[in-house]
Parts: C-alpha cells; structure tokens; sequence
C-alpha cells in the first residue's frame, strides 16, 4: 500500500497529533482538500507550541531587540552580537525539559546537542556551554535518579564534544516535582564577515543532508514539548532522541571547514520536528520552494516510510543549499569527518514543500500556511489585580524576630538552593580549551576570546517565586539580577538569552503569568540597555501524574552575555586577604529593607508570605555601571551581588571562597539608613535589590568617596578576617558567630549526601 492509498483521516488521527478541529479546518482550507497522513504529520509538528510559538509570537514581538551592536536579533538559530576586532559573539538558551524528565540522561545530553548546533549552524566554534536546572523536592522517590541522570547527560555530552561547561544554576521547589526544568545554553565566537543564515534561495540549488542517518527515535517530539505530563508519562520514551557527541564534534569540524569556504547557500540545523521543521524554516525564509526526494535520505533503520523521515528527530543532523557545482568539494570534506553526505533535493520558485518517494508525490504543501500563516493565538489573561487574588500571596504579617542570626547563616547556607554545587560541576569539564578564566561557582563565567585580551562573561539567572508572587516584578528582576551578575565580574552587559518556561497557556492564570514576566524583561531591558536577540517558549510544563505538582513555578530563565576588554581585570567573589574593608554599594537611606518572598522568610520561617522586592531599574544601571568602573580601576579586590539570602548569606560565600572570615558590623548598615528600629535579620537576609558586597584594602579609603561624588549609596559594613562569620550589633556585642568549617561543612554536606541516598 502506497501512502496515497491509505486509509482516510479521521476525528481520532487529528486528535492523536495535537490539533484541534478548528486547526484542522485550517489545515483543509489551506490545502483545498482532504491531507494524507505525511501532510497531516508535517501540519501537527510545525503547528505544535514548540515549533510555532502560537500562544506567544504576540506577546514576543514586544521585546526590544535591537541596539547598534545587535548583528542578529530572534529569527535565527542564535542571536548575534558585535564584540569588536571583526569578531562577533553567538548564543541561545533552549529547553529539553519533557525529554529530560522522561529520560534524564539523553534528555538532558541531546539538549546540550541541540543547542551547540543552533551556535555553530551560524559559522561560530561553541566556547562555553551553561545550563540553568530546576527540580523538585530534593525528597521526592524519583529526585535522585532524575537529578543523576541530567548531570551524566549533560557532562557526559559536553565533556566529549569538547566544548566546556562553565556554570549555570540549580534549584529546588515542589512546582517542579512532576516536570523538571533543563535549559541549556552555549555561546560562541566567529568572524563577523563569516555568519551564515538559514534562508534558502537559489532556483535549482542542490539541497543537501548531512551528519548522522535518520532513525525513528524522537518521531513526535516536538508534538510530545507541546503537551502537559499524565501518569502515562514514561510511554513517551520514544519520543525521546539519542545522542552522540563524537558525532556531533565530527559534524562542528566537517561544518567549520566547510564554512571557510564560500559554498553555502544556507544552512539549518535538524532540531524539534527534525527534516520537516529545518526544510520549511529554510525555504520559507527565503520565499522560495522545496522539493525533496525521500529514497536519497540516508536512514539507519529498514522500511522507514516519508512520515517517519520527516517526523524523526534523530541527532547531529544538519540541512544546507550550496552553490551549483560545489556539491563535490562539500561531499569530500563530509566523507573525510566520515559523515553521511547525500544531495536530497532542490530550491524550486513554487512556494511548496513537495516529497517524492518511490516515483510518487507523497506531499505537496504551500509553505505560507506551514510558517507565517501558521496560527497565532492571542489568549486570555488575567488583570494583575485578578491574578494577585488568584494567586493567594498572603501578606507579610508579623513574622518572629530571629534570635540567633549566625545560626539562621548556618541553615540556609546547607539549604538546597543555597548548598555548594561542587557535586554538579566537577562533573563537568570547565577547562577544555584552555580559555576558561572563570570556572562555576562564581556570579558569572568568564571566558578569553581565544588569542585576544578579551573575554565574554556568561551567567543564567531567574527567582521563580518572585514570578509567581509578582509576575511583573519578577520579570524585571530576573533581567536585573543577570545585568548585575555581569556587572559584578567587570563586564559590560550587551545582550540577553531567554528560556521562557510555563504552564499551560490556555489557562488565564498562566497566561497572566507570561503576560507579566515578558512586560518586566521588556521594561528591565530598555532601561538596561539590554536587548534580547534569542530565545525560546517552553509552555505546557505541567504534571496531572500522581505525585506531580500541577504548574511549574513561571520560569523565564535569563541567560546573559557581557564583554570585558582585558579578562585579567575581571573581579572574583573570594575575598583576598584579611583586613580589609566590606562595603555594600546600594546601600540608600530611602529604600526598605524588603524581606518578602526572601529566602531567608522560606527556610528558616516556613513562610512565602510578602511582595517580592522591587527593582529600581535606573539605580540599577548607575549601581552597576559604578561597580565596573571599581573593577576597571582595580580599586575593589573581591564583588559580589546581593540576591538569595541578603547580604549575610553573599558574605559568607565570598569568605568560603577566599577561606578568610569576616565580622559583619551590622549596625553600621542600620546607622546608615537611619531608621530608629530596624531588625537585624532584615538587615542581613533582606533581599533589595541593586546592591553589591565589595572590599577595599583598609588603607585605600576611595570607594566611599568616589561613592559619594556619583552618589551612589555606599556604606561599611565589616572587615575581612580570622576564621569565623562575625555578626555584631556594637563593638562588644554580638548577635551570633559561626566558623567557617561549620559554614564549609553545611555548605558542601547537601549533594553528597542527597546523591548517596542519606538524606
């Protein structure tokens, strides 16, 4: 039976591949007749949320994207931005979060895979990889095994194709026990007279399949990201892809070499809905057709039908159209990576996609319908004031002051969205390349620009109970914190990444939810200066399975890239040497110590209680821009921002970094910003925003005068020393004191002990 022969498309079939009986209709109006099944796959992947961006394209084109040094905004495989010396920087942040919770290890792996072909698609060599990683209760059954899992994957995955993995972030929160989050991010390098774009054109140039041979693994996996979890779950593990990073690292050299030619037309990598998706992006975006013959497609597996080919997501796979007669020389360089090479179409003028197989038409489906004709859903949302009283964020009442401040230091410090990560990443390889300045565990990678002076700093950054809590709010501040994350080790910030990841988004809650978070990025970005230049919409991040939360908490994951002229000033979190002075620069007289939705009020007061803090986005820039030129001038040894756990907690790590103590001289801060009666836990675990920790040789005294003379607030608040956490209220007095071996212990103690069953 031949694909034209079979049987009709019926209620159940349309159902079955996630689209509705209104998209349907749609579909029948653009073809004018009935599709067969391989057009009714290729209409329910390109239409499904994760290809089309049918619930969000309307809000998305609201974020600014553009600045004099953006090369290449959202559009493409990966933003481009210009870092000087005809050098440009390429980067993205994609998800792999329903593969990573039904098969952590090729979940997470194949996401790494993903993404460093969306970089180097472009013409970039990958130079740093980073990820931003949430999950559920460190206690749930399954936990352990998921968070095992997605650290192999993504080590065992970066690690042999070579490209570092320099930091990112992990969290806990019960939202996440029934879907895990896995973003992955990587940022490359190439020549700005060397990028390469995905348009097709050319009447007649040859359309060429490169990498490894089409299997049937991942067949519906962009229909599968488009869907909320049940109990059924784990049957989705065939929609899962397989990996190979010797692959891949073949496929980024055979892809480079060819790059250095000029025989690409244009170039596409086999991502969500693999073939089809790469196909229809190219030939669309550059108003041309497509004609593919699917007997030339290399397959690894008997009998593999058109749908099958098209619908497969398998790995380290690529689609291009060169220049006529080039197709030798290309073949030669692919055979010689000992790739699969094969000619498998052409650019035609007809504006359709058309398979062939076994001498008959299998497809022939106009393009506008399948990309920028393909639906676009403005759905509704609640007010902000709807949502407050949907969400039930209670107020913040009187919460019991803390009698003992150094233990309350002790127990966030050993929490688990405080605890050391060293478990995480010593899996990794940071080093491959030799260019890494700063390995994980700081506020931002830093990366050198190979055979250059400068360097790119990488961070991911996002506090998804401020979104909850305030979606607006929590969107400003997680572009903020990653703006201050650059700004803290003296690099300029230049251009956001985003991972959007929510709910279900036909819910009015949820949509609310993205609604907000988007208007604060966008906001937070115009006033930073901070466009955003790619991105990715991850939604339906649900579990009705039992056990599973119902909707994540919303996670706009922020991923952030900034350039320093000369790596060797970027600043580092560790104090460096013992009396020296501890100054807060932000400090100011009329702002409130806010300690709503801290996580100082979560953990050690059971409470989520309060409005999360608000950001004040010109303090923010000034605060910051003053903080790197501190760094520039090498007047500050050791800076770090202010963000989870307030000021005492940033002490602490930069103290367990340096391996020098501090004594923390509170009232100096509560002198400063004259309030008769200011609590001392608010003061040190209170979670403002805008604000640094930096230190200063005690005999200097420039920071507060400079300070001063910018005003900028600035204010002491202890000294460097001895072997302790010191935390005082006078010179004779002290509301607590813990030792760094306590802190050291509680810190490094969660992981291992977590991952060895003995939590």
């Amino acid at each position: 039976m031949t694909v034209l022969d079979a049987p009709r498309i019926t209620p159940e079939i349309v159902a079955e591949h996630g689209l509705s009986p209104e998209e349907y209709d749609r579909v029948l109006h653009a073809l004018g007749r009935e599709p067969n099944l391989v057009e009714l796959g290729i209409f329910s992947v390109m239409w499904s949320e994760h290809c089309s961006y049918k619930s969000s394209r309307f809000h998305l084109k609201k974020l600014p994207t553009k600045a004099p040094w953006v090369i290449q905004g959202p559009g493409e495989n990966a933003g481009v931005i210009d870092i000087g010396d005809g050098q440009a920087a390429i980067f993205k942040m994609e998800s792999h979060n329903h593969p990573s919770y039904i098969e952590p290890y090729q979940g997470a792996a194949t996401g790494v895979g993903g993404i460093l072909r969306d970089v180097f698609t472009m013409g970039a060599r990958p130079v740093a990889n980073m990820n931003a990683l949430r999950f559920g209760r460190p206690d749930h059954p399954k936990m352990r095994h998921l968070i095992a899992g997605v650290v192999s994957g993504i080590g065992g995955y970066g690690n042999c194709v070579g490209v570092p993995t320099v930091g990112g972030e992990v969290n806990f929160d019960p939202a996440y026990d029934g879907n895990i989050l896995v973003n992955a991010m990587t940022v490359g390098v190439a020549h700005t007279d060397k990028i390469f774009y995905s348009a097709a054109t050319g009447l007649g140039n040859p359309i060429v399949y490169v990498g490894s041979k089409t299997g049937r693994d991942g067949i519906h996996g962009a229909t599968m990201a488009s869907a909320d979890f049940d109990e059924n779950s784990d049957e989705k593990r065939p929609t899962v892809q397989v990996g190979d990073p010797f692959t891949e690292k073949l496929l980024i050299e055979a892809c480079l070499e060819l790059m250095a030619t000029d025989a690409i037309v244009a170039i596409q990598d086999m991502g969500a809905a693999g073939l089809t998706s790469s196909s229809v992006e190219m030939a669309s975006k550059g108003g041309a057709g497509i004609r593919l013959d699917m007997n030339k497609v290399p397959c690894r597996e008997e009998g593999m039908t058109p749908y099958e080919m098209m619908l497969s997501e398998s790995q380290e796979r690529m689609l291009m159209v060169l220049k006529p007669g080039r197709e030798g020389e290309a073949e030669a360089i692919f055979r010689k990576w000992e790739l699969d090479f094969a000619v498998i179409g052409e650019v035609t003028d007809t504006g359709h996609m058309v398979l062939d197989w076994n001498g008959e038409t299998v497809c022939d489906i106009p393009l506008g319908p399948l990309a920028d004709e393909a639906p676009e859903y403005e759905r509704p949302y609640l007010s902000r004031n709807d949502y407050k009283a949907w969400a039930k964020v209670g107020p913040l009442g009187n919460i019991p002051k803390s009698s003992d401040c150094a233990a309350d230091l002790l127990t966030l410090m050993g929490s688990p969205n405080l605890a050391s990560r060293r478990w995480i990443w010593e899996q990794y390889d940071s080093q491959v390349g030799a260019d890494t300045v700063q390995r994980p565990g700081g506020d931002s990678a830093v990366v050198r620009v190979h055979g250059t002076d400068k360097a790119l700093a990488v961070t991911t950054d996002c506090t998804p109970r401020y979104c909850y809590a305030d979606p607006y709010e929590g969107g400003k501040q997680a572009i903020a914190e990653a703006y201050r994350n650059l700004s803290s080790v003296g690099a300029t910030p230049l251009a956001v990444t985003n991972c959007l990841n929510f709910g279900n988004p036909q819910r009015p809650e949820i949509m609310a939810q993205f609604v907000g978070c988007l208007e604060g990025m966008g906001e937070a970005c115009r006033a930073l200066d901070f466009p955003i230049v790619s991105g990715n919409v991850s939604l339906y991040n649900e579990s009705k399975a039992t056990g599973g939360g119902s909707a994540i908490l919303p996670t706009p994951a922020i991923g952030g890239v900034g350039l320093l002229d000369d790596w060797q000033k970027s600043a580092t979190i560790a104090f460096k040497a013992e009396a020296q002075k501890i100054l807060l620069i932000g400090a100011d007289p009329d702002m409130d110590t806010e300690i709503g939705q801290s996580l100082w009020l979560n953990v050690c007061r059971g409470s989520r209680d309060g409005q999360p803090p608000k950001v004040d986005l010109a303090r923010e820039r000034a605060n910051g821009e003053f903080v790197r030129k501190l760094i520039e001038e090498e007047y500050v040894t050791a800076v770090h921002d202010v963000s989870d756990g307030g000021i005492a907690v940033a002490v602490a790590e930069m103290a367990l970094t340096g391996n020098i103590g501090a004594r923390l001289m509170i009232r100096s801060f509560e002198e400063y910003v004259d309030r008769e009666v200011i609590r001392h836990d608010w003061s040190l675990f209170g979670e403002t925003q805008g604000r640094y920790i930096v230190t200063e040789p005690l005999d200097r005294d420039i920071v507060e005068k400079l300070a001063a003379e910018h005003g900028i607030g600035c204010c002491f608040v202890g000294w460097t020393g001895g072997e302790t956490i010191y935390i005082g209220t006078k010179e004779a007095a002290t509301d607590g004191e813990v030792s760094l071996t306590d802190l050291r212990a509680a810190h490094e103690g969660f992981f291992p002990a977590l991952m060895s069953g003995e939590l």
